[in-house]
């Protein structure tokens, strides 16, 4: 028989909805069980009738307990790299951080925080060229990144909610290293000096965080402040979208609980 024929199909899904068994409506049509189970899972999603475990509870909207210090370190990034997306394909909505593949370290913290920050939810990563997306699916997404909203970061306010500052404040180290995994490197620079009439070559470690959103910067530079971090814009082409940390103390603390990328 024929079973990919409509004719067919059309009366496997009878048989179906009138509660008939996959096993019996694939022997009774000489269809294979697979195909029948197909049939019958894309006529109940189409109908919006498919089962489906109930999203896990969220800090937000259920109280559940919410690991602040995971919490901060992921909001950093996803300020950085990530954004919400609502495919038509998928019914739940996810969370998408996008990351280099020159820092596999960074990678494996970025998944360790997103499991903490959602235990219970379906989490992947997906291979692209040259870097790896860090997904995780949940109907709870805006309400624990309300900054997400329709086109690019840096054409819309980002302020985070009282509720989000309160975490920040508490982990400001956490929030301030998501930043410069995502948007931000330590680097080596040099220079020269003169010293008893010899010119000698001078290198020092610098930080850099580079992001065009104007809120965004702000929200670093402030928590910099905060701890006790000098830093400077370093404008190219008049644009100051380059915070700079050189000051050999700010740079230290920095390495004390930022470090190089791993």
């Amino acid at each position: 028989m024929n079973f990919r024929g409509t004719e067919v199909r059309e009366r496997a899904l009878a048989l179906l909805r009138s509660g008939a068994k996959n096993a019996d409506v694939a022997r009774a049509l000489d269809v294979p069980a697979g195909t029948v189970s197909y049939w019958k899972h894309l006529d109940r999603a189409k109908r919006d009738e498919c089962p489906g475990r109930p999203d896990p509870k969220c800090p937000r909207c259920d109280g559940r307990e919410l690991d602040n210090a995971a919490y901060a370190y992921l909001l950093g990034l996803y300020l950085g790299d990530g954004h919400i997306s609502h495919y038509s394909g998928h019914r739940v909505p996810n969370l998408m951080i996008t990351l280099d593949d020159a820092w596999p370290g960074v990678q494996d913290e970025a998944e360790v925080a997103m499991r903490r920050v959602f235990p219970d939810n379906a989490l992947c990563r997906v291979r692209k060229r040259g870097c790896h997306n860090l997904k995780v699916y949940s109907l709870h997404l805006v309400y624990l990144f309300p900054q997400h909203g329709p086109g690019k970061k840096h054409e819309r306010a980002i302020v985070l909610e009282s509720w989000q500052q309160e975490v920040v404040d508490a982990h400001p180290w956490e929030f301030v290293r998501g930043l410069v995994h995502s948007d931000g490197c330590r680097i080596t620079n040099w220079t020269t000096r003169v010293v008893n009439g010899e010119r000698k070559r001078y290198e020092y470690p610098r930080y850099f965080f580079t992001n065009v959103s104007d809120d965004i910067r702000r929200l670093y530079t402030g928590t910099l402040d905060r701890l006790g971090v000098e830093w400077t814009h370093c404008s190219r082409g008049g644009r100051p979208y380059n915070v700079s940390v050189a000051r050999r103390a700010s740079v230290a603390l920095m390495d004390l609980h930022v470090g190089p990328k791993g």
